[in-house]
């Protein structure tokens, strides 16, 4: 897989303890955790979903050009 796409995973398959909602996601990109994705209560109306950013790994401007390129792929 091109090292610039972006996978989500469940993340109650993807972390090995704890239970997760349905909601809750692992971003990987090469097979190594980058950020997550989840679902939250208390946000603004019209922006349930949050995506953070794992410390160290990609900056912001890098982690949505790849998650452009992971939409637009055919």
């Amino acid at each position: 897989m091109d090292k610039d796409y972006l996978l989500l995973k469940r993340a109650a398959l993807s972390r090995p303890s704890g239970e997760w909602s349905d909601d809750d996601y692992d971003v990987l990109a090469a097979g190594v955790v980058v950020g997550r994705i989840f679902k939250v209560n208390a946000a603004p109306v019209g922006q349930p979903w949050i995506w953070a950013l794992a410390f160290g790994h990609q900056t912001r401007e890098a982690a949505m050009a790849a998650f452009a390129k992971s939409w637009r792929r055919e």
